[in-house]
């Protein structure tokens, strides 16, 4: 099961590097429904302040100090389209003024049928939790540094947005994020939900002058970003 075994923890406090299980080496999952599913098959987005649920689920994602204030975050709701080809209902929080682009990124990706696992906002219990180095969550904003540094992620001030993180995984020497997601390295292998140069993602994107960390000496094949960082 997805999320039970957790990893033994490296020196630098990162989940050991662990291969890739068979049932997720072409990983096709179901998503499982945060919110309602859409009532049509046609793309739906909405953007809105937060709300004081919507913030109290974010919980310790946002802290005094933050690069951004809470009134300068936005929620956006949309429509997407399931490994399995179910419709669901994900949830993003975002910088006010990049909403309305990143709401657009996602109609394009819904038009093309790309398959999003979850979309979701980040909460205290995916912050908390044990490394088990398959989770695949598409998500935004985050207050936290970049992966093995001190300055602060795009991701902070909510302007930058991770994809499949499993099927498009983070690299530096010998490092992996998520942890088992090794399987998916091998990028002339082209599997549901893997972004590559050129595709529906990576121009999506583009269009709103966002860079994709796919074509970074140290790929982060995820995350794409408003600040180029």
């Amino acid at each position: 099961m997805v999320g039970a075994e957790l990893l033994p923890l490296r020196p630098d406090g990162l989940g050991e590097i662990l291969p890739t299980p068979e049932p997720l080496v072409e990983r096709s999952l179901p998503t499982q429904d945060v919110l309602p599913p859409p009532p049509t098959d046609d793309y739906v987005a909405a953007v809105a302040p937060l709300s004081d649920e919507v913030i109290a689920r974010m919980g310790t994602a946002w802290q005094p100090g933050c690069p951004v204030e809470l009134g300068d975050l936005r929620h956006v709701t949309l429509s997407f389209w399931g490994f399995n080809g179910g419709h669901h209902t994900g949830e993003l929080v975002v910088h006010r003024d990049v909403a309305d682009d990143v709401a657009w990124v996602f109609g394009q990706l819904h038009a093309a049928r790309f398959p999003l696992e979850e979309v979701r906002i980040v909460t205290p219990a995916d912050l908390e939790a044990p490394p088990t180095g398959d989770g695949n969550t598409t998500a935004a904003f985050v207050c936290r540094p970049v992966r093995g540094g001190t300055t602060t992620s795009a991701h902070a001030s909510g302007l930058a947005v991770d994809v499949n993180p499993f099927n498009n995984p983070y690299v530096r020497g010998d490092i992996v994020l998520p942890e088992r997601a090794s399987a998916y390295l091998d990028r002339a292998w082209h599997r549901p939900g893997m972004i590559q140069a050129g595709d529906v993602v990576s121009e999506s994107f583009a269009a709103i002058g966002w860079t994709w960390g796919g074509a970074w000496a140290s790929p982060d094949l995820m995350h794409f970003s408003a600040t180029g960082r």
